[in-house]
């Protein structure tokens, strides 16, 4: 769109602050549609692993990311009426007294905070069990702390010069008190913590501080323009997709998979295994997250079908059939899963047969193993009845949504959305542009339908069957 049409409209900047890039959108307030899109970096960002099971991040990257992204296209940013962010959940950045970070943050998928979780009992991949890592192994550099921070906050500081936080947030960091709504001192208490390392709380939806002049300058944006929103990524993505009612979930499945629902009440959840967090209109969300997913499909790209596009793996992998011929593949390989109580049992490979099975077969499997660990966690959330996905990452493969719409009998619905454009959608109902989310998200367009196939429904089923009991002998020797 030429740069003169952008300067007579009202635009709303959505940031989506990942682990593999940071995306940002313009969208177009009066339409609701999106404008512009960039992301940085193009390859996938690094991610540190100092040792196994440990994963950080430098926050100076991010913010390096986002103006890169920023200033990809060349277009006005003085039109932009509302800033809206949504980050990478659970990650841990300690800031020091003049908000500088005295580390790097400890990511989503980091597992060295388990042993901290389980003695909690908390998720140990979770924000308040790595800062109980950093307190004992640490300790120096845990007396400088002066905050603690989640990834989007520390990116909408970087913007307003406002150290913040929000009841969401600290629900992500399991620092919540639902039952009081507010701070949980019997967490902060359990682990030593002082409520001063705590930001101030602002709503996620409202003004939440307002670009820096200094950051203006520095980016091309207006000055005072407001922060209007902020989310951890999948509440974000559940807004997008507008699920707002109990038996809808919101679906991902990029490097890791997510799961994410929202529920009247927890008698039927366990506890111990799905994540409960508020949601963003401060109803109960719950989640179930796969670690390993999309980052299987990558691992087998590059050392199995390096030769082959993700098109052509999908077309190779569709010559086997439904099952996978009897290769069962246990996808958790990416650090401790919550759904599995917190233990870390690796990938595996089951059922291989040097003379029946080709890479075709180890192919089809793990995208069927991915989709299976799906249904695992959904079995332990209740009755599903639809599943909304962005089109994008596993969601593409015909492969994996018919084998999760299959044996979880549920309807999936694919949505032309991402986390950017639904972070900058956020902002316009936190700005008050919109006046509810039916407003907000008018113009969120359905791409497709995927029903469950009566013809692949037994099959597998069956091997649905046969992978669980795999799982589950594997977790009773550990």
């Amino acid at each position: 769109m030429e740069e003169e049409k952008l300067k007579v409209m009202s635009l709303l900047l959505g940031i989506d602050l990942g682990s593999s890039s940071v995306k940002v959108s313009l969208v177009d307030a009066e339409s609701g549609h999106c404008v512009m899109s960039a992301h940085w970096p193009e390859n996938e960002a690094p991610i540190k692993a100092l040792q196994p099971g440990w994963a950080e991040q430098n926050p100076e990257d991010w913010w390096s990311y986002f103006k890169k992204a920023l200033n990809t296209k060349h277009y006005t940013l003085n039109s932009i009426k509302a800033i809206g962010i949504s980050y990478q959940m659970h990650g841990l950045v300690c800031l020091d007294k003049d908000l500088q970070p005295l580390r790097d943050a400890i990511i989503w998928c980091d597992s060295r905070g388990v042993p901290y979780g389980e003695k909690a009992p908390l998720p140990g991949n979770f924000t308040a069990s790595k800062l109980a890592w950093v307190k004992e192994h640490e300790p120096e550099l845990f007396s400088k702390i002066r905050y603690i921070m989640l990834p989007g906050d520390y990116l909408a500081m970087r913007l307003t010069g406002t150290p913040a936080t929000t009841a969401c947030g600290l629900s992500e960091m399991m620092l919540w008190d639902f039952s009081k709504g507010t701070l949980s001192s019997e967490m902060m208490d359990y682990f030593g913590f002082s409520k001063d390392i705590i930001p101030p709380l602002v709503p996620t939806f409202g003004e939440q501080g307002r670009v820096s002049d200094a950051v203006a300058q520095e980016l091309g944006l207006k000055a005072g323009t407001p922060v209007t929103y902020r989310a951890g990524d999948q509440p974000n993505n559940a807004l997008s997709l507008r699920v707002l009612h109990p038996g809808e979930i919101a679906s991902t499945a990029g490097t890791s998979g997510v799961v994410y629902g929202i529920q009247e009440n927890t008698d039927t959840v366990s506890q111990s295994r799905i994540n409960t967090f508020l949601h963003v209109n401060h109803t109960l969300g719950l989640m179930h997250c796969i670690n390993g997913c999309g980052i299987l499909n990558s691992w087998l790209k590059h050392n199995v079908a390096a030769d082959l596009s993700y098109n052509q793996i999908d077309d190779l992998a569709a010559t086997v059939a439904v099952g996978s011929e009897g290769i069962s593949i246990i996808p958790f390989g990416n650090g401790a899963e919550r759904v599995l109580e917190n233990k870390n049992i690796d990938a595996s490979v089951h059922g291989l047969n040097y003379n029946r099975h080709t890479r075709a077969h180890l192919l089809r499997a793990a995208q069927e193993g991915v989709a299976f660990a799906f249904i695992y966690g959904m079995e332990l959330m209740g009755d599903i009845k639809e599943i909304h996905a962005g089109h994008a990452n596993m969601f593409l493969s015909p492969i994996f949504r018919d084998t999760l719409a299959s044996v979880s009998n549920a309807t999936i619905r694919l949505y032309d959305t991402d986390g950017s454009v639904g972070a900058a959608r956020g902002s316009g109902l936190g700005a008050g542009i919109y006046a509810n989310e039916d407003e907000a998200f008018t113009s969120l367009k359905q791409l497709s339908t995927i029903e469950p196939r009566n013809d692949y429904s037994a099959p597998l089923k069956e091997a649905y069957r046969r992978w669980k009991q795999l799982l589950e002998n594997q977790l009773k020797t550990k």
